[in-house]
């Protein structure tokens, strides 16, 4: 007899497990399957926790989950070669009650967060690869996995497995990803003495600090790099477009060392000893590389439907949130005895629509194309910006008009007037 569930849910990272979790506290049968050896094991992230999703599932998730730091500062930073201008905001009312953002570690957090599904009724298989759909008459039906007489059934499937979704391919839902639409992140874990990071952070308690980072650090790619204070460590890694790192061929090790001797950041993690090296894909599609998100029997969501805002490095919020809205759409259909056909399951992409994150990634649908066919702004604005701050503020003797005409002078050699003019204007629209 076949083994039947209301839904199972491939892949057990953020938007998996909350699709699972929301499904089982609704009462639902739920099978969760994962190619790791536990929730986690396979994920990498910077990372940063937007704690909204995760609050409207589990509201005392601060009590038991393991949050190394909530982020009480922010910093934003513009560098050159051997500089940066940068902004700070901290607000001394944030606290590790009322903070929206914490450092996690992933495969802790991946673990806790499984384990709060595993109580909730979700029934997790790990170290179980799912290889295919089973369809019945164009309607995926159920999954077909490695173990044996591992074919399982269920009225709905939802696919959390990941950017490079094999599955969805496979079953011919999505194009292959073009290496203009993933970067390569690489990241590395280094371990620093809990007294001396914060001293150096200046921070105190449960406080951490978060820093952005962009400019030549990237020499001239798509891209960013990030700083985020954990406990005991420091995350630090940055990510680029994979068709420009392939075009600079530029291995990703040899990137992130040009990061770690930045003059910046290498007085930050000086005497640090690095545990932890990761690579992995990050969405970089935006609003137009999502795939097809629904169909006969099925739904895709996180990281596997490009759901990803690069922008504001935001991604474990939006795979739990379209985790959630998956489920919700089970529930709903489950609740008035509808089928899981497509019509039916096209309430998914109405929820994603009065969501923030169709909103949010519409709103800067254009956005990586200007920036791609535009390197100058990452590569000549934070050179203008730098060498103009140093000019100004230098006390040197020379009167402070002439130093405004002098750096005045130098930003129309590195970019004319009309091009400045021509740049906001693109900017402009590429966030409207």
């Amino acid at each position: 007899m076949k083994e039947k569930f209301d839904c199972i849910v491939v892949g057990a990272g953020p938007g998996g497990t909350a699709a699972a979790y929301t499904l089982a506290k609704a009462g639902l049968n739920v099978i969760q399957l994962e190619r790791g050896e536990y929730p986690g094991s396979k994920n990498v992230q910077g990372a940063v926790l937007y704690a909204h999703s995760l609050e409207k599932m589990i509201p005392d998730f601060r009590k038991d989950a393991p949050l190394e730091r909530f982020v009480a500062e922010q910093r934003i930073w513009i560098v050159d070669g051997d500089s940066y201008v940068g902004t700070t905001h901290r607000a001394n009312s944030l606290n590790w009650q009322t903070a929206d953002r914490y450092t996690i570690l992933r495969a802790q957090f991946d673990r806790w967060f499984s384990k709060k599904a595993q109580e909730a009724g979700v029934l997790l298989i790990c170290e179980t690869t799912v290889t295919d759909l089973i369809k019945e008459n164009n309607r995926v039906i159920g999954v077909r996995t490695d173990r044996e007489e591992g074919d399982l059934y269920a009225d709905v499937v939802i696919l959390a497995d990941g950017v490079n979704s094999l599955l969805a391919r496979k079953a011919g839902f999505r194009r292959d990803i073009l290496p203009h639409e993933v970067a390569l992140g690489v990241k590395e874990t280094v371990f620093i003495a809990q007294e001396t990071l914060e001293n150096r952070f200046g921070v105190v308690d449960n406080q951490g600090v978060a820093i952005e980072i962009v400019g030549t650090i990237t020499q001239g790619m798509l891209g960013t790099a990030f700083l985020y204070t954990n406990k005991e460590s420091v995350s630090i890694g940055m990510g680029c477009l994979l068709a420009d790192l392939k075009k600079k061929n530029i291995p990703p090790f040899e990137f992130l060392e040009s990061l770690k001797n930045h003059p910046a950041i290498k007085p930050l993690i000086s005497g640090g000893e690095t545990k932890e090296y990761a690579a992995h894909l990050i969405p970089e599609g935006g609003y137009h590389g999502i795939p097809q998100i629904y169909g006969e029997g099925w739904m895709v969501v996180g990281d596997a439907a490009m759901f990803v805002n690069s922008i504001h490095r935001e991604g474990s919020n939006l795979a739990m949130e379209t985790g959630m809205l998956a489920a919700q759409t089970v529930i709903e259909i489950k609740k008035r005895g509808g089928a899981f056909n497509k019509e039916q399951l096209s309430l998914y992409r109405d929820k994603l629509e009065n969501s923030f994150v169709l909103k949010d990634l519409r709103k800067y649908r254009k956005f990586h194309s200007v920036f791609r066919t535009n390197t100058h702004f990452l590569t000549t604005y934070p050179q203008i910006v730098n060498s103009s701050f140093f000019s100004l503020l230098k006390v040197d003797g020379t009167d402070k008009k002439t130093k405004e005409r002098e750096t005045f002078k130098n930003i129309l050699k590195k970019r004319s007037l009309t091009g400045i003019f021509q740049d906001a204007i693109q900017l402009w629209r590429a966030t409207r």
